[in-house]
């Protein structure tokens, strides 16, 4: 089994910036992404970004492309997503979710593991 727990979520103006945490444990896949998803109210749970978890290679939607970025630390089991530029459209629930490093990445459908969520508000 796996266990999520998301933070760094928060209520910031427009243009600032917040990072998310994900930590990671009981890690059960010997090669796995990471992602990051959001919902807001009304809307569909959307991906954001993802990470291998062994290589660092990473994939963006085109809406956070430029603006947020994520990492890992493989010491701390954590990943990352910082946040840059931030819009009122970007305000949402937060997600971070671990699967095996096949099939589509950006897929939630795919990601049998989920943290709680992290709620992201952004003021304009």
């Amino acid at each position: 089994q796996v266990q999520l727990v998301e933070s760094g979520g928060g209520l910031v103006q427009a243009g600032d910036s917040l990072r998310l945490s994900c930590a990671a444990s009981g890690r059960t896949f010997s090669n796995y992404a990471t992602g990051w998803f959001r919902q807001a109210p009304g809307k569909e749970r959307a991906f954001v970004a993802a990470i291998l978890w062994s290589s660092g290679s990473a994939i963006y939607a085109d809406s956070v492309k430029g603006r947020f970025m994520i990492s890992r630390d493989n010491a701390k089991n954590t990943v990352y997503l910082q946040m840059n530029s931030l819009k009122s459209e970007d305000t949402a629930l937060y997600y971070c979710a671990v699967g095996p490093t096949f099939g589509v990445v950006t897929d939630r459908g795919i990601y049998p593991y989920w943290g709680q969520g992290t709620q992201v508000t952004i003021s304009s």
